[in-house]
Protein backbone atom coordinates (compact mmCIF):
# COMPACT_ATOMS: atom_id res chain seq x y z
CA UNK A 1 0.00 0.00 0.00
CA UNK A 2 1.39 3.39 -0.95
CA UNK A 3 1.56 6.34 1.37
CA UNK A 4 -0.75 9.21 0.47
CA UNK A 5 1.05 12.23 -0.95
CA UNK A 6 1.42 15.06 1.50
CA UNK A 7 -1.05 17.86 0.91
CA UNK A 8 0.47 20.82 -0.89
CA UNK A 9 1.34 23.61 1.48
CA UNK A 10 2.59 27.16 1.49
CA UNK A 11 5.79 28.28 3.12
CA UNK A 12 5.61 30.46 6.22
CA UNK A 13 6.53 33.51 4.13
CA UNK A 14 3.90 32.70 1.50
CA UNK A 15 1.26 32.34 4.21
CA UNK A 16 2.35 35.61 5.80
CA UNK A 17 2.13 37.39 2.42
CA UNK A 18 -1.28 35.87 1.71
CA UNK A 19 -2.81 36.80 5.06
CA UNK A 20 -1.30 40.30 4.91
CA UNK A 21 -2.78 40.80 1.43
CA UNK A 22 -6.22 39.68 2.59
CA UNK A 23 -6.16 41.88 5.69
CA UNK A 24 -4.81 44.94 3.85
CA UNK A 25 -7.42 44.48 1.11
CA UNK A 26 -10.23 44.18 3.66
CA UNK A 27 -9.11 47.19 5.70
CA UNK A 28 -8.68 49.42 2.66
CA UNK A 29 -11.94 48.32 1.08
CA UNK A 30 -13.90 48.83 4.32
CA UNK A 31 -12.59 52.37 4.75
CA UNK A 32 -13.02 53.25 1.08
CA UNK A 33 -16.57 51.89 1.00
CA UNK A 34 -17.50 53.98 4.05
CA UNK A 35 -15.93 57.10 2.51
CA UNK A 36 -17.77 56.54 -0.79
CA UNK A 37 -21.10 56.09 1.02
CA UNK A 38 -20.57 59.21 3.13
CA UNK A 39 -19.31 61.46 0.32
CA UNK A 40 -21.41 60.28 -2.61
CA UNK A 41 -23.86 57.58 -1.52
CA UNK A 42 -21.99 55.17 -3.82
CA UNK A 43 -21.13 51.52 -3.43
CA UNK A 44 -17.60 50.37 -4.18
CA UNK A 45 -18.71 48.79 -7.47
CA UNK A 46 -20.61 51.91 -8.50
CA UNK A 47 -17.49 53.98 -7.87
CA UNK A 48 -15.40 51.53 -9.93
CA UNK A 49 -17.86 51.85 -12.80
CA UNK A 50 -17.97 55.65 -12.69
CA UNK A 51 -14.18 55.92 -12.36
CA UNK A 52 -13.71 53.52 -15.30
CA UNK A 53 -16.06 55.63 -17.42
CA UNK A 54 -14.30 58.78 -16.25
CA UNK A 55 -10.99 57.34 -17.48
CA UNK A 56 -12.38 56.63 -20.96
CA UNK A 57 -11.54 59.35 -23.49
CA UNK A 58 -15.21 59.82 -24.43
CA UNK A 59 -16.67 58.81 -21.05
CA UNK A 60 -18.25 55.70 -22.59
CA UNK A 61 -17.70 51.94 -22.50
CA UNK A 62 -19.67 48.93 -23.60
CA UNK A 63 -21.31 46.96 -20.80
CA UNK A 64 -19.15 43.94 -21.64
CA UNK A 65 -15.96 45.99 -21.24
CA UNK A 66 -17.21 47.33 -17.91
CA UNK A 67 -17.99 43.82 -16.62
CA UNK A 68 -14.62 42.52 -17.78
CA UNK A 69 -12.77 45.44 -16.20
CA UNK A 70 -14.38 45.42 -12.77
CA UNK A 71 -14.72 41.61 -12.53
CA UNK A 72 -18.42 41.72 -11.79
CA UNK A 73 -21.21 39.47 -13.05
CA UNK A 74 -22.99 40.79 -16.09
CA UNK A 75 -26.40 40.60 -14.40
CA UNK A 76 -25.06 42.37 -11.29
CA UNK A 77 -23.52 45.01 -13.51
CA UNK A 78 -26.83 45.56 -15.31
CA UNK A 79 -28.47 46.16 -11.93
CA UNK A 80 -25.73 48.56 -10.74
CA UNK A 81 -25.77 50.51 -14.01
CA UNK A 82 -29.56 50.76 -13.67
CA UNK A 83 -29.14 52.34 -10.23
CA UNK A 84 -26.53 54.77 -11.58
CA UNK A 85 -28.85 55.63 -14.47
CA UNK A 86 -31.75 56.33 -12.07
CA UNK A 87 -29.45 58.63 -10.10
CA UNK A 88 -28.59 60.51 -13.32
CA UNK A 89 -24.90 59.52 -13.27
CA UNK A 90 -24.90 57.49 -16.52
CA UNK A 91 -26.97 56.92 -19.61
CA UNK A 92 -27.39 53.72 -21.60
CA UNK A 93 -27.75 53.55 -25.35
CA UNK A 94 -27.48 50.94 -28.09
CA UNK A 95 -23.92 50.26 -29.13
CA UNK A 96 -22.86 51.76 -32.44
CA UNK A 97 -20.81 48.60 -33.14
CA UNK A 98 -23.39 45.93 -32.32
CA UNK A 99 -27.17 46.35 -32.23
CA UNK A 100 -27.40 43.91 -29.29
CA UNK A 101 -24.70 45.69 -27.28
CA UNK A 102 -25.23 48.51 -24.81
CA UNK A 103 -22.97 51.50 -24.29
CA UNK A 104 -22.85 53.27 -20.92
CA UNK A 105 -21.87 56.95 -20.85
CA UNK A 106 -20.93 59.12 -17.88
CA UNK A 107 -23.13 62.20 -17.46
CA UNK A 108 -22.32 65.60 -15.98
CA UNK A 109 -23.98 64.34 -12.78
CA UNK A 110 -21.65 61.34 -12.77
CA UNK A 111 -18.64 63.60 -13.23
CA UNK A 112 -19.94 65.73 -10.37
CA UNK A 113 -20.23 62.82 -7.95
CA UNK A 114 -16.73 61.66 -8.91
CA UNK A 115 -15.41 65.16 -8.19
CA UNK A 116 -17.15 65.03 -4.80
CA UNK A 117 -15.81 61.62 -3.73
CA UNK A 118 -12.28 61.71 -5.19
CA UNK A 119 -10.63 64.03 -2.61
CA UNK A 120 -11.69 61.83 0.32
CA UNK A 121 -10.93 58.70 -1.64
CA UNK A 122 -7.40 59.85 -2.34
CA UNK A 123 -6.91 60.95 1.27
CA UNK A 124 -8.05 57.54 2.56
CA UNK A 125 -5.69 55.71 0.20
CA UNK A 126 -2.76 57.93 1.12
CA UNK A 127 -3.39 57.56 4.85
CA UNK A 128 -4.04 53.82 4.89
CA UNK A 129 -1.94 52.43 2.09
CA UNK A 130 0.80 54.81 1.03
CA UNK A 131 1.72 56.81 4.14
CA UNK A 132 3.87 54.09 5.75
CA UNK A 133 5.70 53.39 2.47
CA UNK A 134 8.67 55.03 0.81
CA UNK A 135 8.57 55.96 -2.86
CA UNK A 136 10.68 52.90 -3.58
CA UNK A 137 8.22 50.72 -1.63
CA UNK A 138 5.34 52.08 -3.71
CA UNK A 139 7.25 51.33 -6.93
CA UNK A 140 7.92 47.78 -5.72
CA UNK A 141 4.32 47.28 -4.59
CA UNK A 142 3.02 48.48 -7.97
CA UNK A 143 5.39 46.16 -9.81
CA UNK A 144 4.54 43.12 -7.69
CA UNK A 145 0.79 43.67 -7.80
CA UNK A 146 0.87 44.37 -11.55
CA UNK A 147 2.76 41.13 -12.13
CA UNK A 148 0.23 39.14 -10.09
CA UNK A 149 -2.73 40.91 -11.71
CA UNK A 150 -1.39 40.25 -15.20
CA UNK A 151 -0.85 36.58 -14.29
CA UNK A 152 -4.40 36.31 -12.95
CA UNK A 153 -5.82 38.11 -15.99
CA UNK A 154 -4.15 35.53 -18.25
CA UNK A 155 -6.69 33.02 -16.88
CA UNK A 156 -9.47 35.23 -15.49
CA UNK A 157 -12.67 34.15 -13.75
CA UNK A 158 -15.70 34.00 -16.03
CA UNK A 159 -16.85 37.51 -15.10
CA UNK A 160 -13.46 38.89 -16.15
CA UNK A 161 -13.08 36.95 -19.40
CA UNK A 162 -13.58 39.05 -22.50
CA UNK A 163 -16.27 37.58 -24.69
CA UNK A 164 -15.35 36.14 -28.04
CA UNK A 165 -16.63 38.23 -30.92
CA UNK A 166 -18.43 35.26 -32.49
CA UNK A 167 -20.13 34.32 -29.22
CA UNK A 168 -22.33 37.41 -29.33
CA UNK A 169 -23.85 36.21 -32.59
CA UNK A 170 -24.92 32.87 -31.10
CA UNK A 171 -26.72 34.40 -28.11
CA UNK A 172 -30.44 35.03 -28.22
CA UNK A 173 -31.22 38.69 -28.88
CA UNK A 174 -32.76 40.88 -26.24
CA UNK A 175 -30.44 40.03 -23.36
CA UNK A 176 -29.22 43.63 -23.44
CA UNK A 177 -26.52 43.18 -20.82
CA UNK A 178 -23.48 43.53 -22.99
Amino acid sequence: MTEPSPAPSLSAVELEAYFALIEVSSLVRHTVEQQLRDAGDLSYVQFQLLATLGDAADGSRRMTELADGVVYSRSGLTYQVGLLEKAGFVTRSPSAEDDRGVTVTLTAGGRGVLARVFPGHIEALRRLLFEPLTGEDVDSLAQVLSTVRDHMRSNPPRSAKPRRRGAANSRPSGTGDD
